[in-house]
């Protein structure tokens, strides 16, 4: 069976696989403090054209959510996401089990905008009962957003202009980052969006890595402890080389940004595949993510032979059916597919 159900199914990109084999042998420094994990660190700035950001692996994307909003928010203060947001909808509670309360506005085809945010905060700091509430202390966005969707170079610096009037610090997580920056009509780049947030972070699990991802503080304003943070939250690996050797590898040569458009490049097929047999698209996106509305027959006729995911009711004859390209998608995955909907695969 053919697999478009995530982009973290796969094991890693060969490259990877072949930078551990060769350093194997070695005996690195344990929890991250060795050379391997101090390369991939300079690669990342080297990236992200800011030579002092502070770079942290962690292993995965709630572990990686939890513990830098933790580390962030005080006592008394939320991060405001929109209601789509993986931290308020996919995460089990992850932020809320650490004592933090997510604060969930409503989005735009799962983007957070500026004008909502504003009045959002705008009314919290004029409400004469505030003290009695959660204070907002972070604003989180995606990029991409769960619905495959992307911010504009305008509207992120709108975010973080709002953001920095209220002097609330910015987060956006990055498990697909790969995936939005290499998509078509995408105006950001990896520098422009590290100078228009205070933290965010690279995914490695779902690009090219067997697991790990790289937490970016752009401006020095890591908590003077985020290792001891990480530490209480479990989120740190005695063979921390582990992650540090992965990214190494994703960030020489550009091999992040190869392998994520690939990934584009197949689900730009992929949607033409679906498009051109009069199917329907949910959102119309421009990442690996492709949201495709499927009749509630068809689905279950599908479902024994191609993996993906479902994302919900269209209505009540259809649903909203998630297929995703990955790093390791095919030629072959997609002919197979092909196949499938024309009724030529058993």
């Amino acid at each position: 069976m053919i697999s478009f159900e995530c982009d973290y199914n796969n094991g890693a990109h060969p490259l990877v696989l072949q930078h551990l084999m060769e350093n194997n042998g070695v005996r690195p420094t344990p929890y991250g403090f060795d050379e391997f994990s101090d390369r991939a660190k300079d690669l990342i700035r080297n990236a992200c054209e800011m030579p002092d950001a502070q770079i942290f692996f962690l292993t995965g994307g709630t572990q990686a959510n939890a513990t830098v909003i933790a580390s962030i928010l005080r006592q008394h203060e939320g991060v405001v996401c929109v209601e789509s947001g993986h931290i308020n909808g996919h995460e089990a509670g992850a932020i809320e089990s650490t004592g933090h309360k997510v604060i969930a506005l409503p989005g735009d085809d799962g983007k957070m905008k500026a004008e909502v945010l504003e009045k959002y905060l705008h009314d919290f700091v004029n409400d004469a009962t505030h003290t009695h509430m959660v204070f907002p202390g972070l604003v989180y966005i995606t990029f991409p957003t769960e619905f495959g969707t992307l911010y504009s170079a305008k509207e992120l610096e709108e975010i973080q202009q709002v953001c920095q009037r209220y002097d609330i610090p910015l987060y956006v997580d990055g498990a697909r980052l790969g995936y939005g920056l290499t998509a078509e009509g995408c105006d950001i780049t990896l520098p422009f969006l590290a100078r228009h947030c205070d933290a965010f972070y690279i995914g490695g699990t779902k690009v090219g890595a067997l697991c790990g991802e790289a937490v970016v503080f752009t401006r020095q304003n890591a908590h003077n402890h985020f290792f001891t943070v990480q530490k209480q939250h479990g989120a740190v690996i005695a063979k921390g080389a582990l992650i540090g050797l992965q990214f190494e590898a994703l960030f020489t040569d550009n091999l992040y940004f190869k392998i994520a458009r690939h990934a584009i490049d197949m689900a730009a097929r992929m949607k033409q595949i679906f498009l051109q047999r009069g199917y329907k698209l949910y959102t119309d996106s421009p990442t690996n993510q492709q949201f495709v509305v499927i009749d509630n027959d068809e689905v279950k006729q599908l479902c024994p032979k191609v993996e993906f995911s479902l994302w919900g009711q269209a209505d009540e004859h259809s649903t909203i059916c998630r297929f995703v390209t990955s790093w390791a998608t095919t030629d072959e995955d997609l002919r197979i597919l092909e196949d499938i909907l024309d009724g030529k695969h058993p």
